[in-house]
């Protein structure tokens, strides 16, 4: 009888750890070993911000021992698909370091969860409602920034010296810009390389559609209504477009370039202004640590009857819903490179831009800081992009626009009209 009774004990014992073990994130949270977050990263193959990933995964593990960080990575134009496809795979990430413009695409995979069925309430409720409301859809917040920027502009001090302008009066309007842009692009650096005078990128990558959104608000433009229906037929739109192939024709913007073929001709003394987000300057001081000495900011310029609102960019997290056990990991991440004591030296030394939440908006670093100050006024005239499930494809499609009336030199209108052909199909 003993025996027996032995026996069922045992059965009930091995029974009870399949049921406490089983699988995923259950198994993970009773385990021995530390829960795995994966966070994809497409950081941490630019340069520049290897050091502070790196002190963000040995930071974390040391405070959170019950977690490690396994980063997945791919370049900048690669990580997006890559998620997607292993999500495909059924090998989901449990957070994704990326952009605002990025949400929409993971929300409709599916892969995008709201942020407070993961992040603690109170930690979410300290952020600019503004600043959140770009990442709300239907009711429901989807993404939450480190810290934010507009597209600013910024120039060459030395380089508006040299052309006899003031660098303590930058442009404030388009006109502005472009009588100055006649006296810059008389101007040749040391090694007798032509100067560019105005930037603006074109190429085909969504950031650059995200950026050239910004440009038609300067202007009053729409590009879309609020429920996310194509909305073109504005004259900030139009203008925006006309303004770009003034540009391209008296050669002051390089043609089909990159925000980092902008960032490069920048450092190098080649470009005397541009419009990039505040964390550009990461790029441009790898290229050139002497930079700071002639980099300066100026709040985005003003076109026909815009008043020089910009689309709001940011850094963010997007967070998904792998379970109890990677969500809690997920939570006390968010919180630990969210924090002042993480981001202050990196938004002071690596990273310019705008924190997001209330309680680090007087962050000596931000206050300080010489790139952001001539900028710090933009942060209160932005504009929010509506919710459009397709964003990345139409942004591409702006992209095929600006180079039609650069590269290809087509009537702005004609390249309206095939604008509006192509992205109405994608709605």
């Amino acid at each position: 009888m003993k025996k027996l009774l032995c026996i069922a004990l045992i059965a009930l014992m091995v029974m009870a750890n399949v049921f406490a073990g089983g699988s995923g994130e259950t198994a993970e949270a009773n385990a021995d070993s530390p829960v795995t977050l994966k966070v994809a990263n497409y950081a941490l193959l630019e340069s520049g911000y290897e050091d502070f990933w790196a002190g963000v995964k040995e930071g974390f593990e040391a405070k959170y021992p019950q977690y490690k960080i396994e980063w997945v990575t791919a370049p900048y134009g690669e990580i997006l698909n890559q998620v997607i496809n292993m999500a495909g795979g059924g090998d989901r990430v449990d957070v994704i370091f990326g952009e605002e413009a990025w949400v929409p695409q993971l929300y409709s995979s599916g892969l995008a969860a709201p942020v407070t069925s993961i992040v603690d309430e109170a930690f979410v409720s300290d952020f600019d409602p503004a600043v959140m409301d770009v990442f709300t859809i239907d009711g429901d917040i989807y993404g939450i920034p480190l810290y934010v920027s507009p597209f600013i502009l910024y120039y060459n001090t030395e380089l508006f010296e040299q052309a006899g302008l003031d660098p303590a009066n930058p442009p404030k309007t388009y006109d502005e810009m472009l009588a100055a842009a006649e006296k810059l692009s008389q101007l040749t650096d040391a090694n007798g390389n032509k100067v560019y005078a105005f930037g603006q990128t074109t190429a085909s990558v969504v950031i650059s559609g995200s950026s050239l959104i910004s440009m038609i608000y300067n202007f009053g433009g729409n590009v879309f209504t609020e429920d996310g229906q194509l909305d073109v037929d504005n004259e900030g739109f139009r203008q925006a477009f006309e303004m770009l192939q003034l540009l391209d024709e008296k050669g002051y913007n390089p043609q089909n370039a990159k925000l980092k073929d902008l960032r490069n001709l920048f450092a190098l003394g080649q470009l005397a202004m541009y419009y990039d987000q505040s964390w550009g300057f990461n790029g441009v001081s790898s290229i050139n640590p002497e930079a700071s000495s002639f980099t300066a900011s100026a709040a985005p310029l003003a076109g026909g009857s815009g008043s020089g609102e910009a689309v709001l960019c940011s850094h963010c997290f997007i967070v998904v819903d792998n379970g109890e056990a990677k969500n809690a990991a997920t939570d006390a991440f968010v919180q630990y490179v969210i924090s002042e004591e993480v981001l202050s030296d990196y938004l002071a030394n690596v990273t310019p831009a705008y924190p997001a939440k209330n309680s680090m908006s007087d962050m000596e670093s931000v206050v300080n800081s010489g790139v952001l100050k001539g900028a710090s006024s933009s942060i209160s005239n932005v504009r929010k992009v509506p919710y459009v499930s397709a964003m990345s494809d139409i942004s591409l499609d702006l992209c095929t626009l600006a180079q039609a009336v650069t590269v290809s030199n087509t009537s702005v209108d004609q390249a309206i009209e095939a604008f509006v052909r192509s992205a109405s199909v994608k709605l």
